[in-house]
């Protein structure tokens, strides 16, 4: 019997994929653990959502049951990529991402957060980072203590949203 209703239905229910309150999300991947489901966690800022961040998530998503999303609260994406940064705001970025199939629960990053507080608060089966991130060997290894793998996928495709920003400005400014 399939089950088809929130974060393992057919559609967005973004009610049930969105999880604000970090307590409660722990509370859940409790009681998934307990249902044996595989736990995978990936974040990132999803700025202007690509290709690449698209099949970033498949592929994610691939590597176990169950795929939860860290998104970076506009305040995060400020302080790591500067003030012009989102360009797309953070409750934007939740929407179109409870929109793509592969992933199965969301909730915010924020800059309050202390370092590695959402993989403290999973600890998930894999945790998947990008390359293009550039995590050193150090912060992989603070990392590892709380994951039972670390995966570091390639970037998905040679679509960069900081390089069509610089050519949305550098169009504008020639214009």
């Amino acid at each position: 019997m399939a089950i088809n209703t929130g974060i393992f239905g057919d559609t967005t229910s973004f009610e049930h994929r969105f999880i604000a309150d970090h307590d409660r999300l722990a509370e859940l991947v409790v009681y998934w653990k307990k249902l044996g489901l595989r736990i995978v966690l990936t974040s990132g800022t999803f700025d202007l959502f690509h290709v690449g961040h698209a099949q970033y998530l498949e592929k994610a998503k691939s590597l176990g049951d169950l795929l939860i999303v860290g998104v970076d609260s506009d305040e995060k994406v400020r302080e790591r990529k500067g003030p012009g940064r989102p360009i797309v705001p953070e409750d934007e970025r939740v929407a179109i991402i409870s929109h793509v199939r592969h992933a199965d629960v969301l909730t915010l990053k924020k800059a309050s957060d202390p370092k590695n507080h959402l993989i403290k608060l999973v600890r998930p089966d894999i945790l998947v980072v990008s390359k293009s991130t550039k995590h050193d060997d150090e912060e992989v290894d603070d990392k590892r203590e709380y994951c039972g793998e670390i995966i570091v996928l390639e970037p998905q495709s040679s679509t960069s949203t900081s390089a069509k920003i610089r050519l949305i400005q550098i169009s504008k400014d020639g214009s």
